[in-house]
């Protein structure tokens, strides 16, 4: 087990990071040495690293479905997401191109679309219901003939919402326009075929997967037509320049093996844990609400909010989980998550909403102590405030 996770604080923040398994870390290790050539060098140095870098890709495009030459590695999901977007819009060549996202995606397509609204793109964010799922019906009818992408993520990152991705690309795909999705919070999570999905584009960050910070991969349907981003050599197929993360890709690749082999388990190991951590919550800390939808959601997350307390306030009254909110604090002041107020949360009861992330790592003993020491915690402040 990794280092640190069985200690003090209880770590239920999976969403946010994971730690780096140890088969995946004895993975990479012999890439940082000996294995440490060049992928593209001519020698039996090079031939083990660009080896090891195919093996890789196989192992990811086994996780999602599809054929080791759709899959481009990248720096992470950030690189992915910006990809996916500028990538299309160069590509498309229309003179008034046109994106449709929503409003509860991560900012590295929400800063994106900005971005690119500041350089002439016109970007549709379409709105979610109280679950955080957005109306496939909304896309069809935002769709214009110079629509060039549609990006909606597959599981939203605070509430673990998952979108009716295949509805959303049967209408995509109708209209002949790609879509992207955001895959980072669901990939390893619940099952991301591609061509169950349906999708053309999809990000994978690999910190969400038990592999390292710094690698992620793109899915590119063949067809879709994209502009590399980064330019240079003729790396990754003439797709992305820079000499490939040989020990990281690595990783990336035995993450994406260790996930195929056991996600159906895992997910139902993890989904009775956190159903048991709900219930322990609302049985001992009182008024305790559920945000996202109640069915439609990742196996793993948990987001609620406590009545008449501060999620940032409990979490700080509660050094022994290790959790987080969606909500910002500047100057002293909290602002509540934007996606809850997406989904119509009064700011005054959004700030109490806690986000707790299971992961592989998990036990059911640290889901009981997590839960005592959440509901005493919520009595103390509770009580403090006369609530």
């Amino acid at each position: 087990m990794a280092a640190g996770v069985r200690q003090s604080p209880i770590y239920l923040d999976y969403n946010a990071t994971t730690p780096v398994l140890p088969e995946v870390r004895d993975a990479l290790l012999p890439f940082l040495s000996p294995h440490f050539g060049n992928p593209s060098s001519d020698h039996p140095y090079g031939r083990a690293a660009a080896e090891a870098v195919a093996r890789a890709r196989e192992q990811v495009a086994a996780l999602l479905g599809c054929a080791a030459d759709e899959i481009v590695f990248t720096s992470g999901g950030s690189e992915a997401d910006n990809w996916a977007l500028v990538g299309r819009i160069w590509a498309a060549g229309v003179a008034h191109p046109h994106i449709i996202t929503t409003v509860v995606e991560h900012p590295a397509v929400l800063n994106t679309c900005r971005f690119l609204e500041r350089h002439g793109v016109t970007v549709t964010y379409l709105p979610v219901d109280g679950t955080g799922q957005v109306d496939p019906a909304d896309v069809r009818r935002a769709l214009r003939p110079e629509t060039v992408v549609v990006s909606v993520m597959h599981a939203n990152n605070e509430v673990g919402t998952l979108q009716p991705i295949a509805e959303i690309a049967a209408i995509c795909r109708e209209a002949g326009v790609p879509l992207h999705t955001d895959a980072a919070q669901s990939v390893g999570k619940v099952p991301t075929r591609v061509d169950d999905l349906g999708v053309d584009l999809l990000t994978i960050a690999g910190h969400k997967l038990y592999a390292p910070k710094g690698i992620g991969a793109l899915y590119i349907r063949r067809g879709t037509a994209l502009e590399p981003l980064i330019h240079g050599a003729g790396h990754e197929g003439g797709r992305r320049a820079g000499t490939e993360n040989v020990p990281w890709i690595v990783a990336l690749g035995a993450a994406a093996a260790l996930a195929h082999a056991t996600l159906e388990r895992e997910a139902a190991r993890q989904q009775v844990l956190r159903d048991r951590l709900h219930r322990l919550l609302v049985e001992r800390a009182g008024d305790v609400t559920l945000n996202g939808h109640p069915t439609a959601r990742l196996p793993n997350t948990l987001n609620v909010r406590f009545a008449g307390i501060d999620g940032n306030a409990l979490l700080g009254a509660v050094p022994e989980v290790a959790a987080s909110t969606g909500s910002a604090c500047h100057a002293g002041q909290t602002e509540p998550s934007a996606v809850l107020l997406a989904m119509g949360v009064a700011p005054d009861t959004a700030i109490g909403a806690v986000r707790l992330s299971l992961g592989r790592l998990t036990t059911e003993d640290e889901i009981d102590r997590a839960a005592a020491a959440l509901a005493a915690g919520a009595a103390r402040l509770r009580a403090r405030a006369g609530v």
